[in-house]
């Protein structure tokens, strides 16, 4: 005879997340199992969404189900998500509960032909990093809609990590803090050229043509962003200083051209650990003596290449990859570049990814309307999700800044960096 729902899938999520369940798990029959003095749960409302994860007894199933509400999480959907951390990062059921899951599912009833996949899931196709496969990962994420990422990320449509020099501070303020720092750090001034690598919707650009006085050429492979970067240059004058090109970083190495400055905001996570190397070989081609390189990029301990049964490589950023700092500085550094500054962002994301979680919150039908239900709880789970892997360190961001030398030697930097600069006198050493 058939027992409950949580009497015959209990064994799975105790294999997954050990005896003691961090959640609970509640069941389409009124079934349950796990804590009861949790802030929320998770429910499987149809016997589907156990069918998705039973043929794809990973993250992907889970997934699937979630995007398509046959799975939701009640109550504190941020706290839930935070007790599952300890999860391990390639969430897969081991063939032994699993096969005595199928056993239990086919005397629920539960079993029947697979189900579909939701068509929000994607898998890119080709060679990994080569230049097609990576313009299909970045229109699939980039490409959705130039209204949505207006409503999520505000009027300065900035995707990355902004810096808040307080916590009550405005996103749009802490946004034009970051360029303002960025172009600090790069030391542009009046009549100098800045390459803008996966410049996006052109904030970057606009901010630093603007305020400093510098020509911009801004390249991306996003068609999308590229037509909108290019109306908000128009929008803002600025057509005769600033140049947005629907380009491939790497048609840069063909070209002659020279720059005093080399921004790469937010771009790194798409470049793939086999091409670090490449990249950074080419923009340090680019950079006249005493140029200066700034790198922000999100960052992990040893670097991660996310897998193929994850959430995020399916439906957010397929081949996206992060990478140890330690290994940009070192590879900076390989292709002739002396980096001079590193610093952490890390504190800043959680406070950025909230911002833009507020939006979506706030405007939620109007998102809906833009880009659907699926893909609105596809990125709503995406920015929790992130919120829970900063806030609790699993993951960082970091600017590297790197110059190139002179002949020399010579880096033409300040003896003092003026964003490290301390005020004040200093005190004397007190010896006895």
């Amino acid at each position: 005879m058939a027992g409950t729902a949580a009497e015959t899938f209990g064994p799975i999520f105790a294999a997954l997340l050990g005896p003691d369940l961090p959640v609970r798990v509640r069941y389409w029959d009124g079934s349950a199992h796990g804590p009861l003095d949790r802030s929320g749960q998770v429910v499987f409302h149809t016997p589907r969404a156990m069918r998705r994860f039973l043929y794809s007894p990973d993250e992907v199933g889970l997934a699937r189900a979630y995007v398509l509400e046959e799975l939701t999480i009640e109550g504190d959907e941020l706290e839930t998500l935070r007790s599952l951390v300890d999860a391990p990062d390639d969430l897969r059921v081991p063939p032994r509960q699993l096969a005595s899951a199928m056993i239990g599912a086919a005397r629920l009833g539960v079993l029947g032909l697979p189900l579909a996949p939701p068509p929000e899931e994607v898998r890119v196709r080709g060679r990994h990093h080569g230049r097609r496969r990576d313009r299909a990962a970045v229109t699939h994420h980039y490409d959705l809609s130039n209204d949505f990422y207006r409503l999520l990320l505000g009027p300065s449509m900035t995707y990355s990590c902004a810096r808040f020099i307080g916590r009550d501070d405005s996103l749009e303020t802490a946004q034009a803090a970051k360029y303002d720092l960025i172009c600090q750090k790069l030391g542009l001034t009046d009549g100098m050229r800045l390459l803008d690598v996966g410049c996006g919707w052109g904030g970057m650009a606009v901010h630093a043509a603007t305020h400093h006085g510098v020509e911009v050429v801004g390249v991306t492979v996003s068609p999308s962003q590229a037509e909108l970067a290019r109306r908000r240059v128009a929008d803002a004058g600025l057509e005769g200083m600033v140049e947005i090109r629907l380009q491939d970083y790497r048609d840069l190495a063909g070209r002659h051209e020279r720059f005093h400055a080399v921004s790469s905001i937010g771009m790194f996570e798409h470049v793939g650990m086999a091409r670090t190397s490449e990249y950074f070989r080419v923009l340090a081609a680019r950079l006249e003596p005493h140029g200066r390189l700034l790198n922000h990029a999100i960052s992990t301990p040893e670097g991660s290449r996310p897998s193929r049964h994850s959430f995020i490589s399916r439906y957010v950023f397929p081949d996206g990859e992060l990478q140890d700092v330690g290994v940009v500085v070192r590879s900076m550094q390989d292709q002739g570049l002396e980096v001079r500054d590193v610093e952490g962002f890390r504190e800043h994301y959680p406070l950025t990814l909230r911002s833009w979680l507020a939006n979506l919150d706030n405007q939620w039908d109007e998102a809906v309307a833009l880009v659907g239900h699926r893909r609105a709880r596809i990125w709503r789970l995406y920015l929790m999700g992130s919120i829970v892997n900063f806030e609790g360190a699993a993951v960082g961001v970091h600017q590297v800044l790197a110059v190139r030398l002179d002949k020399g030697g010579s880096s033409g930097m300040p003896l003092t960096l003026p964003w490290r600069a301390v005020t004040g006198t200093p005190r004397p050493v007190m010896r006895e």
